[in-house]
């Protein structure tokens, strides 16, 4: 990979990865509801698990959708129901101070397990094995999604601790309940541009 491209690959995974998206809006929720430290399972998950699902879309996946684009549409539909109830659990989740809370971030296996529904995900892993690896071999394979991997961590913690920096001003359970209201309100909108693309 040229010194160009590998610039360019940086740059789109660092964009792609700062900017509002589910995993984003539910970190910053899950550091305004549980604090930064209870998150990190929730943010290594994020970033681990969208580096091994860089990896297999560049080793075969993305032939399928080729081969099948039916298999895209479906997982698409799946993607939405899923984000759809993860946006529900949001806007009624309690206070963690609460005797009945019985909300907790997501482990790190939910938080790996959730890119392979997450739309903004496949759209960054099918673009960037698309445009910045030349024949889809697989040490460029790694190299988009060793990118991915030390830029994603640093930008999904980010949205964490400013998470965690609204937990005070969110003590007050009416501001702690619309906020994550208008959390799971945000997490829903980010699926129009799905809804445009599929």
């Amino acid at each position: 990979m040229t010194p160009e491209l590998l610039v360019g690959l940086a740059t789109f995974a660092f964009v792609t990865s700062i900017t509002p998206g589910p995993n984003n809006l539910m970190l910053l929720s899950s550091g305004a509801n549980y604090g930064f430290r209870r998150s990190l399972p929730h943010m290594a998950g994020i970033t681990l698990g969208h580096v091994f699902m860089t990896v297999l879309v560049g080793v075969g996946v993305l032939e399928l959708f080729e081969i099948w684009p039916w298999l895209f549409q479906l997982m698409m539909l799946l993607s939405i129901a899923y984000l759809l109830y993860l946006a529900w659990r949001i806007a009624t989740a309690s206070a963690p101070e609460a005797s009945d809370a019985s909300g907790r971030p997501l482990t790190f296996l939910q938080a790996a397990l959730f890119q392979w529904v997450n739309p903004k995900a496949w759209a960054m892993s099918l673009t960037a094995v698309t445009v910045y690896t030349e024949q889809r071999s697989f040490s460029q394979v790694l190299v988009v999604a060793g990118c991915f991997g030390l830029v994603n961590l640093p930008s999904v913690s980010a949205w964490a601790a400013a998470g965690q920096q609204l937990r005070r001003w969110l003590l007050l359970p009416g501001r702690l309940r619309v906020f994550n209201i208008v959390m799971a309100v945000l997490l829903v909108a980010s699926l129009v541009p799905v809804w445009l693309v599929s």
